[in-house]
């Protein structure tokens, strides 16, 4: 009798290991699938060599980025100035109760290899309670990718920072009618200057010139 209970006790036993095994493979998996792809995202911003000349290090959200309802920035992807030209949807996790300022930005203006105009800001928006950021405060309206022509590829970076309230912003408003005062721009110095600290989330992708871009120049001409 007693080698039976042992025998039904030892049985339970390996059930039981084998059931509570599974749940924590279960459990662990999205963790993993979440260490996989916070790996994958540092290293595309080393490849990318945005850490550590813009970053310190890569943001712990991805922000999501769509064009058209349906394009999306993907991590360095390549995109066309025709497919950017109109603001994008960006989310983000946030506080509904907090503000928020987010940025896109080109390190490679007018090129990679000479870019002495960095950054070339192409939007600027602060004060944005929570994730809604046709609420919050334009400092630079939206301005799609204008590389030019024979400059090879362009990083457009997208960050999002919490702010530590609703700030007083001292920056010249500018429309998408001029691209005057968006050069040599400092997403660093900008979130210095407001005590920002790092970004929360960030997203890229990469473009060059397409037959948009003269129209888009014209634009920037207040034509």
């Amino acid at each position: 009798l007693k080698l039976m209970l042992v025998f039904k006790l030892v049985v339970i036993a390996l059930c039981c290991g084998d059931w509570c095994n599974s749940k924590i493979k279960y459990r662990k998996e999205p963790w993993r699938k979440m260490q996989v792809r916070k790996v994958n995202w540092h290293y595309t911003l080393k490849r990318l060599e945005l850490v550590p000349f813009m970053l310190k290090e890569a943001p712990y959200q991805i922000l999501e980025v769509t064009y058209d309802g349906k394009l999306k920035v993907e991590q360095g992807n390549e995109l066309t100035p025709t497919q950017v030209k109109n603001i994008p949807v960006v989310k983000y996790i946030a506080n509904p109760n907090e503000y928020y300022t987010l940025c896109m930005t080109d390190p490679d203006a007018p090129s990679r290899l000479e870019p002495k105009f960095r950054e070339w800001h192409h939007w600027l928006v602060g004060n944005i309670p929570g994730l809604n950021v046709s609420a919050g405060e334009t400092l630079s309206e939206y301005v799609g990718s204008g590389p030019p022509q024979g400059t090879g590829l362009h990083r457009y970076v997208f960050l999002v920072y919490k702010q530590p309230g609703k700030l007083t912003f001292d920056e010249p408003r500018l429309t998408n009618r001029s691209g005057d005062h968006r050069a040599k721009f400092s997403i660093r110095k900008f979130a210095a200057k407001y005590n920002l600290g790092d970004p929360i989330g960030a997203n890229v992708y990469q473009a060059q010139w397409d037959d948009y871009v003269p129209k888009l120049y014209k634009q920037l001409e207040g034509k």
